[in-house]
């Protein structure tokens, strides 16, 4: 087994150690678990990054285009967004949702491969490299938004039912979640937006076909429009407002996921589809 894998089978095995310590944690009250699943989520991106840095120095390019290569930074940048979370008081219960989803990219991305790209040019211009980094900012931040969404729909019911069980003391507030989920709409909305830009440009330098029907254009235009709706519901004043922000969050990001496995499909040939 190369370095590259070792090195990502360790950070999975990180990963899902952490997300096991957080979940015992909320069926069991234990106080002390949170800060265990932080330090092993903190290996985990460790080991992570030096995965990645391995592939980089072994194939001498960045781990952006491919399946395997894509997802893996995408559940690196989710991991790293979990942990600063986790570092900024009561914001480490998010884990319990982000932990897992960088674990299910990380495995889908070790069972397609890390292996190098096919396209020679593919990592030539560095326009095209803050396309791709830009553009996982995005979408990391719409999972932070879906994370932060699904835990106040899940406290607000049991807290519209009075039940104030392992739920009610383990996630942050409402207020909390409410704030993380809309800040995170609003970095990850001009990352999104900024990475099309330019991925727009970069295909038209090189005579790439960005046709409106090409999967990537639709894709990116699916996730640009569930950031709008995410923040469009989140208008007005009131717990209607965050309740509504939080629901499109979540169905946004189920859309966004399901759109992406069917396009995925769709490609014929995978590289230089995130």
């Amino acid at each position: 087994m190369e370095l590259t894998q070792t090195l990502h089978v360790v950070a999975l095995a990180f990963y899902a150690l952490a997300a096991a310590l957080l979940g015992v944690s909320l069926a069991r009250s234990a106080r002390r678990l949170p800060a265990a699943a932080t330090a092993c989520l903190a290996g985990g991106v460790a080991a992570h990054g030096a995965a990645l840095a391995a592939f980089t120095a072994r194939y001498g390019e960045l781990p952006l285009v491919g399946l395997g290569p894509s997802l893996s930074v995408l559940a690196l940048l989710v991991a790293l967004g979990s942990l600063l979370l986790a570092t900024l008081g009561r914001t480490g219960p998010l884990g319990l949702v982000l932990v897992p989803v960088a674990a299910a990219l990380a495995a889908v991305a070790e069972v397609a491969g890390m292996r190098p790209a096919a396209q020679e040019m593919a990592f030539r211009g560095p326009w095209f490299v803050l396309h791709v980094v830009l553009a996982m900012a995005g979408y990391a931040g719409l999972t932070v938004a879906f994370a932060a969404g699904l835990m106040y729909l899940l406290q607000f019911r049991q807290l519209k039912g009075k039940r104030f069980g392992a739920v009610f003391r383990f996630f942050p507030p409402l207020d909390t979640l409410d704030r993380i989920g809309r800040r995170a709409l609003m970095v990850g909305l001009p990352f999104l937006a900024v990475s099309l830009l330019l991925g727009w440009a970069w295909s038209e330098r090189f005579g790439f076909d960005m046709q409106a029907g090409n999967p990537k254009v639709v894709w990116g235009v699916i996730t640009l429009g569930v950031f709008v709706a995410a923040l469009a519901a989140r208008a007005g004043q009131g717990a209607a407002r965050a309740w509504r922000g939080a629901l499109v969050s979540v169905v946004g990001f189920a859309v966004v996921v399901a759109a992406y496995v069917l396009l995925r499909a769709a490609e014929s040939a995978g590289a230089g589809f995130l």
